[in-house]
């Protein structure tokens, strides 16, 4: 493969982490490669086990006709990003929990997620716009730590999703380490947020859901 070669395959992969599942069109638009270029890189990373294709549901098709393919990376597809040190770090938070029992595990999530997010301020209130900066400045902080983080709105509110997880198949068994993420989430934002989805458990993504909600205006009294 050259480099030019690999240089666009790797394109096609970042798209597949960050925005799949995604059509092959959508792809070839955003990169501007025919429909023969993206079909294949497409089939060499599906042959490899590294990507797969599924149907669109019926609420996402646009327009008539046969539902297009989407396409996503696979847990391998995944691996191949890299999850740093994951039997070494399993065995060590597994000797933790032996000497310092559950507490101790969830005491180092908490710590471990503060690390992350240790220069975003709070959210003072309930204001939307300030609680949608909050959430981005979420992002970009968990986007540097690697989880390739973003947001997007959705009804009336916003989801930040992380596209890739350095420390997924940790995560799958030690679950604390994705509460610690949603309770710090919910802490800095001022608001209840729901985890939807976790790569830990088999989803494209780790998806939670943030309320925008602007609080209902002071009743006044007539005079």
């Amino acid at each position: 493969m050259t480099g030019h070669e690999g240089h666009t395959r790797g394109a096609v992969v970042k798209l597949l982490l960050e925005q799949g599942p995604i059509t092959a069109t959508e792809i070839g638009s955003q990169l501007g490669l025919s429909a023969a270029g993206v079909r294949r890189h497409l089939d060499v990373l599906i042959d490899a086990g590294e990507a797969r294709a599924t149907r669109a549901a019926a609420w996402q098709q646009k327009g008539r006709g046969r539902p297009a393919k989407q396409f996503q990376l696979t847990a391998a597809g995944r691996s191949r990003l890299g999850h740093s040190y994951d039997d070494l770090a399993g065995a060590a938070m597994r000797q933790l929990r032996e000497i310092g029992g559950e507490a101790a595990i969830t005491e180092f999530a908490r710590r471990r997620v503060q690390t992350i997010v240790a220069d975003i301020d709070p959210a003072t209130g309930h204001d939307v716009d300030e609680v949608e900066q909050t959430a981005d400045a979420i992002a970009d902080a968990f986007t540097t730590a690697g989880f390739a983080a973003t947001t997007r709105p959705v009804g009336n509110g916003v989801q930040i999703c992380q596209h890739h997880c350095p420390v997924a198949h940790v995560a799958s068994e030690f679950p604390e380490l994705c509460e610690a993420e949603t309770q710090a989430f919910a802490e800095l934002l001022g608001t209840h947020v729901q985890r939807l989805a976790t790569i830990a458990n088999g989803d494209c993504a780790c998806t939670t859901h943030v309320p925008l909600i602007s609080p209902p205006a002071a009743h006044q009294e007539d005079t």
